[in-house]
């Protein structure tokens, strides 16, 4: 049995991330899974970073949120809200994140929850005693986690890939899966990039169910992305990778240490979605 947080954001129950948001958990469920839910919009989750998320702190002083959130993580003083997604993510040793893409990144409501959620001391900040080094990229506080990132998105095949004029989708959310799930210490599953979801048939949304259910049920096999860990050897002092390691090389590409990894899809959809790259619409 998988335990599993799913994390959703999109605003409409009924759109086409809302129907895979119920297969995938029908799914989970039918598979044995263990899972629980946040679906941020149904939730009311408020985004933004107050300091009333950090009551013990002076109101006469300027408020450093790093700090602040430190203090109020260890002391037990976050909001009860923040409090609940902290203890789901314990619980779980599987995340899934999903949402539609919009402006090249992830809804408001979401990137959000990432910044009232991952607090210091929780999300970053550890020091491991035995060695002094700060507790990030493959050895953060959330170690012996998976997290997996289903997307959708508007554009459609090769516009979306290594040569397309949207970009290559892996490295557009690259400061997710690196500078978040990794960072955390999560190990990094491929993203299930679902693209051309504005318009979406019966027959394309059942090979995108097909997609989603697949990778649910091998949850637990699939490989990771071969990120580098930062105390792997491969980055200098001033954490560069080495030149050694791929010469002539830069981008997002070079943090893996195997073949990277591409997902597009050239099918041509027919029912909309507010999952564009330009946007919800």
């Amino acid at each position: 049995m998988v335990k599993i947080l799913w994390v959703s954001a999109h605003p409409e129950p009924r759109s086409l991330n809302g129907a895979l948001r119920a297969d995938g958990l029908r799914t989970l469920a039918e598979a044995g899974h263990a899972y629980r839910e946040s679906d941020l919009y149904a939730m009311g989750f408020d985004p933004v970073v107050r300091g009333s998320d950090y009551p013990a702190e002076p109101p006469d002083v300027p408020l450093d949120v790093a700090g602040a959130s430190q203090r109020a993580y260890d002391s037990g003083t976050l909001p009860a809200e923040i409090r609940a997604e902290q203890d789901k993510l314990r619980w779980a040793d599987t995340v899934v994140v999903q949402f539609p893409l919009w402006w090249y990144s992830m809804p408001a409501i979401l990137k959000g929850w990432f910044d009232r959620v991952f607090v210091k001391g929780f999300g970053y900040g550890v020091t491991d005693p035995d060695t002094g080094r700060i507790r990030r990229y493959g050895d953060g506080t959330l170690a012996g986690r998976r997290a997996l990132a289903v997307v959708t998105v508007g554009a459609r095949g090769p516009s979306v890939g290594p040569r397309g004029i949207h970009g290559e989708l892996s490295e557009t959310l690259f400061g997710l899966l690196h500078g978040t799930f990794f960072y955390t210490g999560m190990q990094v599953l491929p993203p299930l990039l679902l693209t051309g979801s504005n318009r979406v048939g019966p027959e394309r949304y059942e090979d995108m169910r097909a997609e989603l259910t697949h990778r649910l049920r091998t949850l637990a096999d699939t490989p990771p992305v071969p990120y580098r860990p930062e105390a792997g050897g491969d980055y200098d002092a001033d954490l560069a990778l080495r030149a050694d390691l791929a010469p002539g090389r830069s981008g997002a590409a070079i943090h893996r240490s195997g073949p990277g990894h591409a997902s597009t899809d050239p099918a041509a959809p027919e029912r909309r979605d507010a999952g564009s790259l330009a946007g919800c619409r």
